[in-house]
């Protein structure tokens, strides 16, 4: 009995310093520190995306001032640019498309910008046609799409097929240049 005696004595004072020890001695983060910590991983998380957008913006600064014209009479600006239908041509080559015609239409002039169309009678497969928008949208010049024609009749695809040339379909494709004009 002495020794139960002796036991819970010893637990009662083991559990009391461990309470004490608990409370006094090793306390836990206070309220302040644990809300501080809060706001130190919120402020990097806005870090993190505030680098991300940094990129994309240097991005998006070295696309505006490659299609930065000083005036309407900037060579960027001229009707029928061949630099860019040389990479354009280049991209049809890439992609296997057999170039039919281009032709560079008359430039339009807004308040802020210049827009020259460009129409391409190509033939191409749907999915080279997909790899060269594509690549066409990652291009150093801001380009649209203005418009995509497909000219596929049933005889025209019969004969297509006699010709064993399925594969390969008309397209008529219209893309603009876009040159943002600086104002002084």
């Amino acid at each position: 009995m002495r020794k139960v005696l002796v036991g819970l004595i010893l637990l009662a004072v083991v559990g009391i310093s461990f309470y004490y020890y608990q409370g006094k001695v090793y306390r836990p983060k206070p309220a302040k520190v644990r809300e501080l910590d809060r706001i130190i991983q919120q402020e990097n998380e806005k870090l993190i995306a505030a680098q991300i957008i940094a990129n994309e913006l240097q991005h998006v600064t070295r696309l505006i001032e490659g299609n930065l014209a000083q005036s309407a009479r900037d060579s960027l600006a001229e009707d029928a640019s061949l630099p860019f239908m040389d990479q354009v041509t280049d991209l049809l080559r890439r992609h296997e498309i057999d170039l039919v015609s281009i032709q560079p239409g008359t430039r339009k002039n807004f308040a802020d910008y210049l827009r020259t169309p460009y129409t391409m009678e190509v033939h191409t497969s749907y999915k080279s046609l997909v790899s060269f928008l594509n690549d066409v949208e990652k291009n150093n010049r801001l380009v649209t799409v203005d418009r995509l024609e497909l000219s596929s009749t049933i005889k025209r695809v019969q004969a297509l097929a006699k010709q064993g040339t399925l594969e390969k379909r008309p397209m008529t494709i219209t893309l603009s240049t876009l040159t943002l004009l600086k104002h002084k």
